[in-house]
């Protein structure tokens, strides 16, 4: 005997996955499940843990920048089913390689602003503060010692 899995209510999974039960709806209507939400027989929707595992998955891919097509296009493939596993491929190193310029270009600004962070603390502890925009602002990064 099979038993069904337990189901969870839209409140459930968006106290989760901290997404809005609007946005719940909206990732429906948009085609951004794998697979199609189920309802109760009351007509309400119904997720299971593996929804929440994808929604989970989708809010990260979201909040790394990836766009609702190609999220969406990522979730009409995997409901293809096996056989497009190079075109899944495809989507998640395109974004990997996105998310890591980013991250590159987030540590050279993080760099940069270290540096003028040090600059001034420098400058108040010294007192020459008021040198500091004296000749515009440095923005090349920190110099680190070989």
């Amino acid at each position: 005997m099979t038993t069904a899995p337990e189901t969870l209510s839209i409140g459930e999974v968006s106290a989760l996955t901290g997404l809005s039960a609007h946005t719940l709806r909206f990732y429906e209507q948009e085609g951004l499940f794998v697979t199609p939400v189920r309802r109760s027989s009351a007509g309400r929707r119904v997720f299971t843990q593996q929804e929440v595992g994808w929604l989970k998955v989708c809010t990260k891919l979201r909040s790394s920048g990836m766009s609702l097509p190609d999220i969406r296009r990522y979730a009409d493939l995997v409901r293809q089913g096996p056989g497009n596993e190079a075109d899944r491929f495809e989507i998640l190193s395109r974004h990997e390689a996105k998310v890591q310029r980013q991250m590159a270009d987030l540590q050279e600004a993080l760099d940069v602003i270290r540096g003028k962070v040090a600059l001034y603390a420098d400058h108040l502890a010294s007192g020459s503060a008021d040198r500091l925009w004296r000749d515009g602002p440095d923005c090349s990064p920190p110099r680190r010692d070989p």
